[in-house]
């Protein structure tokens, strides 16, 4: 499934003293298949995006297109109950979403909104879901989701959001909140969902590490407009510009900078393991040439 904007718009509190324009003509694909990323400071625009996508905010009147595969969204008669079971919308800090008595009742409770199961069939769902994310279904599920550690409540979240099977997952800051560990954990579970049923992951992040790490591209939001689309490679190289728009990058990036302006550059795609090899290999060469 494929997504597609062009010139989307959105405006808080129209024809009032508070209208706040958040998104002005943004055009925007994110191919199937892409770990993308949005990146952008606070106010750019980002979460206002994510939320056309399954429909939770709908497109100003003037806006051209917004597609995700068949769906049409800016189409009256667009069926969104069928569109939120192939699009999961996972917010920041999930676990605050919990509500039922038991784990097992909390995962189901999308399912049931969006599909008519029996019950055998809805426990079966439930089950391959928790067990997807990671957590043990048998020790988990009578249990009060409330009762479960920090990383196991986002764990339940996420399992309430794919035990629908959606073709596109899409997370405002996944990782907040969690230690390097939880981090690392989280993500390969999100690459272990986007190669199956997941065809594409989309991610808000203000973790640059996490984008240059994970991402195979990212839209910049700026002022509620897009101002590039790369490669995390093409789009790290831009520290001064980025920098400008209050942006970080990677520590990669800080030390390729720092490495360029003493004399040494290193052409790196900013991941970790690739900056240590290039890093490596630049000394090697230096060494061999005294």
């Amino acid at each position: 499934m494929q997504i597609v904007a062009e010139n989307l718009s959105h405006v808080y509190s129209p024809k009032s003293k508070f209208a706040v324009s958040a998104l002005k003509n943004v055009s925007l694909t994110i191919d199937e298949g892409e770990f993308f990323g949005i990146i952008g400071h606070t106010g750019s625009g980002k979460s206002t995006f994510i939320q056309h996508l399954n429909g939770l905010i709908k497109a100003d009147k003037g806006s051209k297109k917004l597609t995700v595969g068949e769906f049409d969204l800016l189409d009256k008669k667009c069926d969104f109950k069928k569109l939120r079971s192939k699009v999961g919308m996972v917010f920041q800090y999930p676990e605050y979403q919990l509500f039922a008595d038991t784990v097992a009742e909390d995962v189901a409770f999308g399912l049931k909104n969006f599909e008519r199961l029996s019950e055998e069939e809805t426990a079966a769902r439930v089950r391959e879901a928790i067990e997807t994310v990671g957590l043990s279904y048998e020790e988990v599920k009578e249990k009060s989701p409330f009762d479960l550690s920090g990383g196991q409540k986002r764990r339940v979240a996420i399992a309430g959001v794919i035990v629908t099977k959606p073709e596109i997952l899409v997370l405002d800051e996944p990782v907040a909140g969690l230690d390097p560990k939880g981090k690392k954990e989280f993500f390969a579970l999100l690459h272990a969902l986007h190669g199956g049923f997941v065809k594409t992951v989309v991610i808000v992040s203000h973790d640059m590490d996490n984008v240059a790490e994970h991402c195979t591209k990212a839209a910049v939001f700026e002022n509620g407009e897009v101002w590039k689309v790369a490669p995390p490679k093409e789009l790290f190289k831009e520290a001064e510009t980025l920098a400008e728009m209050g942006l970080d990058v990677p520590v990669t990036g800080y030390l390729a900078a720092r490495l360029a302006a003493n004399g040494v550059k290193i052409d790196t795609d900013f991941t970790e393991r690739d900056f240590a090899r290039k890093v490596l290999e630049t000394y090697r060469r230096a060494e061999e040439g005294r």
